[in-house]
């Protein structure tokens, strides 16, 4: 495969957590480290978008309403993260795909809106354990992908990251192998590259489950780890500041 210029792109998924206290705390933290060498996005619950000061990080949100505005009780629109200075937000997290049936089409059609509103989408991929286990998982990774493609097209991708998770390893302690982590993001980027092998090795490419400071320097280390989607240790500032530091060409 040709060379890429792919950045390293680390991006923190407080979930239902954090507090103003921790604003704080990540912020001076992060005030004191050199972080150019990679991206770094924070992604609090929408609450607490506002509390944050212009830092060397981006902001992202967790999720948005596939409505644009109107009477839908409990939504946030794209428009208004993008207020919030937003630059990113997650889409089709397994938690979102479980907890509130998000399809593939639907979740593609969020793609579509964020990319519309110049809002970098990190789609989220992955299967649960008994799809791994039975060694089915290319195929039902390939399904999440192929939704997205067919609703914005292949060249969207130079601006979508794609957040591999596997969903028997998020939150539970477990964590894909460096090799089993490197076999999915080459799958992924092989399949994109049938559409076109330029889109494909420019896709920035991250890993989620369970990433510590501990594991993040092998995991980042694959040809095709480009960064992770942090959750638990996100909320450790020095933890996150130490993945972040990890994330080196």
């Amino acid at each position: 495969m040709q060379m890429n210029n792919r950045r390293p792109l680390v991006a923190g998924n407080w979930k239902m957590n954090g507090n103003l206290a921790l604003i704080k705390q990540i912020e001076e933290t992060f005030s004191k480290t050199d972080i150019s060498h990679v991206d770094v996005v924070v992604c609090p619950p929408f609450p607490y978008l506002g509390g944050f000061s212009d830092n060397d990080f981006a902001l992202g949100g967790q999720n948005i309403s596939h409505f644009e505005s109107g009477a839908h009780t409990g939504e946030t629109a794209v428009s208004m993260l993008k207020e919030m200075n937003c630059q990113y937000v997650i889409l089709g997290h397994s938690e979102r795909r479980a907890d509130n049936y998000e399809s593939n089409e639907l979740v593609a059609n969020k793609v579509g809106l964020a990319l519309k509103h110049k809002l970098t989408p990190l789609f989220c991929v992955g299967e649960p354990e008994d799809i791994r286990d039975n060694g089915q998982f290319f195929d039902f990774i390939a399904e999440q992908l192929n939704a997205v493609i067919k609703e914005v097209g292949i060249a969207a991708f130079n601006d979508i990251v794609i957040a591999y998770e596997p969903i028997w390893a998020i939150g539970t302690g477990k964590t894909a192998s460096p090799e089993q982590a490197q076999e999915v993001h080459a799958f992924i980027r092989q399949h994109l590259a049938k559409q076109d092998s330029n889109i494909a090795n420019q896709c920035v490419i991250l890993y989620g489950g369970s990433v510590k400071g501990s594991n993040a320097v092998e995991l980042f280390s694959q040809p095709d780890v480009d960064g992770g989607l942090i959750g638990g240790a996100s909320l450790n500032p020095e933890d996150f500041l130490s993945i972040c530091l990890a994330a080196k060409r």
